[in-house]
């Protein structure tokens, strides 16, 4: 017989359901992995195997995370790249994530995963893209596997090196047959298609100056054989669109979609430059977009049209993108930047608290092409977060708990369940052992700079 738990006297209990309800003294209860009922704490079961009071307690579905570079937390306020826009950052940064290792790989998935687990996120897509010194990306999946994250693990690939007119050196490039056999085999191997699945493959080529036509138009023929999700970088920063102008006389949207790379299983990170005509398209298509505030404002990409694209039916969700160019995990801040923002973008009723949580709860489910993920509600995933009131933060704001949770100082969560099982219990982490994977973690980062040092 399944396990049961149950969470009661929530402050607030968050549901994300249809009808948006917010339950004064709510309660959840999960069979197993998934939620059964939530209602009044009076109206539900009063005992389970486990019971959880969360009296003082916001209590929400579990974020959801987009876009993510983990490996980049190695090379967090990486001094040679604290400054400078998206095409100079990365150039500064490839030769240094020449020099990654598996077990780099590894730990930065875990640190990352930690830190995002801490911050309220229950699933998270990674965008893995360079796979240098035998790394490969079954070395971030069994990471996640252990520490218990729902992941979408992206096998991305750069195949056009500077020596082909692209931005990357060729020594970190792929050779295009070698990128889409190992993606068949990651596909093959890993993902798993059911409701409440843990482990999905995401067919993930760069960015449009790093790959080439034909694999952008190979891996989604793939993906769609596999019925797999699509992942890509677009329309990023004026650079961005300087480059799809020269190379193929097209707006990244344009090209996009003479590449098949539109449709309800295709998100693109970041679309900070995403024309009219682009946002047009997508709202008709479906195809989505990873928003990731925090690293367009400091690469100084601009403000992505988020309140246009919401307006037009655009698929929207969150994303922490890589610590190298936001140098934060935290998901809950994430949502309080992409409020911000677009107030600063557009005025000051661009966003309220509420929509940004929704866009990083269902927005990034609908996003993943998941329709188990996201609310509260029977038959949904048992993905549940709790947040303490009690911080000094939210001292005199309790007019509005919900509210508080964005405007306020973010915090980490006191309680994360992932699958109806208990991942971060009193505000730690039970899955990992986080003292040990930071020192690991800093001696590895300290090993990778070295290395790139000695070998320039």
């Amino acid at each position: 017989m399944s396990k049961t738990l149950l969470i009661r006297n929530a402050q607030v209990l968050v549901t994300m359901d249809q009808t948006r309800r917010e339950i004064s003294d709510g309660a959840v209860f999960v069979r197993g992995n998934v939620i059964e009922q939530v209602g009044a704490t009076e109206d539900l079961p009063q005992t389970a195997d486990e019971v959880i009071d969360a009296r003082g307690h916001v209590v929400l579905p579990g974020l959801v995370n987009t876009h993510h570079h983990m490996y980049q937390s190695l090379t967090r306020a990486i001094p040679s790249a604290q400054n400078g826009e998206l095409f100079n950052w990365l150039q500064n940064l490839y030769p240094i994530w020449a020099n990654l290792t598996p077990e780099m790989v590894s730990v930065s998935t875990q640190t990352a995963m930690t830190e995002l687990l801490l911050s309220g996120c229950t699933t998270t897509s990674d965008h893995l893209y360079i796979y240098p010194n035998g790394c490969r990306l079954d070395h971030s999946i069994e990471a996640a596997q252990a520490i218990g994250m729902r992941f979408h693990a992206a096998r991305g690939s750069m195949s056009v090196g500077e020596s082909k007119g692209g931005l990357p050196p060729d020594r970190v490039v792929e050779e295009e047959d070698a990128i889409l056999k190992d993606t068949q085999r990651l596909i093959e191997s890993y993902h798993d298609p059911a409701r409440h699945a843990m482990q999905r493959i995401v067919v993930a080529p760069c960015s449009p100056f790093s790959v080439s036509r034909d694999l952008m138009r190979e891996s989604a023929a793939m993906a769609r054989h596999f019925g797999v999700s699509m992942h890509t970088h677009l329309a990023e920063s004026v650079t961005d669109i300087a480059y799809s102008r020269e190379k193929f006389n097209m707006t990244p949207a344009q090209y996009a979609e003479d590449c098949g790379w539109v449709g309800h299983d295709v998100w693109h990170a970041h679309c900070v430059q995403l024309d009219d005509d682009g946002i047009q398209l997508f709202a008709r298509s479906g195809t989505g977009v990873a928003h990731c505030p925090c690293s367009n404002m400091r690469l100084a990409s601009g403000i992505a049209p988020i309140r246009k694209m919401c307006d037009a039916g655009v698929p929207v969700g969150l994303g922490v993108d890589g610590s190298a160019s936001n140098d934060s995990g935290h998901m809950l801040g994430e949502v309080r930047q992409a409020m911000l923002l677009q107030r600063v973008g557009y005025g000051p009723d661009a966003m309220t608290a509420r929509q940004a949580l929704e866009i990083a709860t269902l927005g990034g489910a609908k996003v993943l092409n998941r329709d188990d993920i996201g609310a509260l509600a029977p038959g949904m995933s048992a993905d549940i977060i709790m947040f303490d009131l009690h911080h000094i933060g939210f001292a005199g704001a309790l007019h509005d708990p919900v509210a508080a949770l964005v405007f306020c100082t973010p915090v980490n969560v006191a309680c994360s369940i992932v699958n109806g099982r208990i991942v971060v219990r009193d505000g730690k982490c039970t899955t990992v052992e986080s003292g040990r994977l930071i020192e690991t973690h800093q001696r590895l980062a300290r090993e990778l700079l070295e290395k790139t040092r000695s070998n320039a």
